[in-house]
């Protein structure tokens, strides 16, 4: 299983240009993933997407995979117009679960922030059932990701302590539903490696099974790769830093057989990030 995430700031690269093909174009290259988990997909926000459904067009892209995309913001106009704005989970495996979490914005009327939310995708592999957790931190407020992260660890600990398999096909909804222990959880988490709200993650130790960094199983010790700011000096005027993250529960950690930053590329001005599980 290869699952690869990138936050695509909605394909504007670092050259100013909006350009979804040339960003499926380098994620296909970078790796020939199973799952794709796209941050920051835009529709109908023209500041961002020119006023297009991003959504649709990376599904046209990327034929043979089940696209999936839930926003955290969805709002409507004065003429009816909907916009919306989140993270977008593409995958060629079967898919038997589909989640959107909202997660905490606790503080929302103070300063600048935004929803956030974590698309939760559960897919069939060879191991058995994976629940994909795509997602995308507040920026700003380090309480609003303290929060969030509480509630993704809230999300991982039920679904570990309490998993359940269907009993029946999808026809009936008490006994359709799937709820997988083992789990990636991927995307833009806005802190450093170095930042405490990592270690939060990295060294739960709650029921269940905990959260690990992946990085980490294939590369212990050495250097991490930055996965921003090596080509935007605009937005990032502290240089290059590591924001994102695969997280893995722990039943997988022994499956992991490589993780690499595409530093190449500046499509985004995000870097992708994929895992290979065997």
């Amino acid at each position: 299983m290869r699952l690869l995430t990138w936050n695509i700031q909605c394909g504007k690269g670092c050259d100013g240009v909006t350009d979804l093909a040339r960003i499926v174009r380098i994620a296909t290259e970078t790796c020939d993933a199973d799952v794709f988990c796209f941050q920051e997909v835009s529709a109908n926000f023209s500041r961002h997407d020119g006023g297009g459904d991003q959504s649709a067009e990376l599904a046209a892209l990327l034929p043979g995979y089940f696209p999936v995309f839930r926003p955290a913001i969805e709002t409507v106009d004065q003429a009816g117009g909907l916009h919306r704005f989140g993270n977008m989970t593409l995958t060629r495996l079967p898919v038997v679960q589909i989640n959107n979490h909202i997660l905490p914005w606790p503080g929302a009327g103070a300063g600048r922030s935004m929803r956030r939310h974590a698309l939760e995708v559960t897919v069939k592999t060879s191991f058995g059932a994976v629940r994909t957790v795509n997602t995308h931190l507040e920026y700003y407020s380090v309480a609003q990701r303290d929060a969030q992260i509480a509630r993704l660890l809230d999300l991982q600990q039920d679904a570990s302590t309490s998993p359940k398999l269907p009993t029946r096909q999808p026809d009936e909804p008490y006994e359709s539903q799937t709820v997988a222990g083992s789990s990636l959880m991927c995307g833009d988490f806005n802190f450093d490696v170095s930042d405490p709200q990592h270690a939060l993650i990295d060294r739960s130790g709650r029921p269940g099974l905990n959260y690990r960094d992946a990085w980490t199983v294939v590369h212990a010790g050495l250097k991490r790769s930055p996965t921003c700011g090596i080509y935007d000096h605009v937005q990032w005027t502290e240089g290059p830093d590591c924001r994102d993250f695969i997280f893995a529960s722990e039943d997988l950690l022994g499956r992991i057989t490589r993780i690499e930053v595409n530093g190449k590329t500046d499509a985004s001005d995000h870097q992708p990030v994929f895992v290979e599980l065997s």
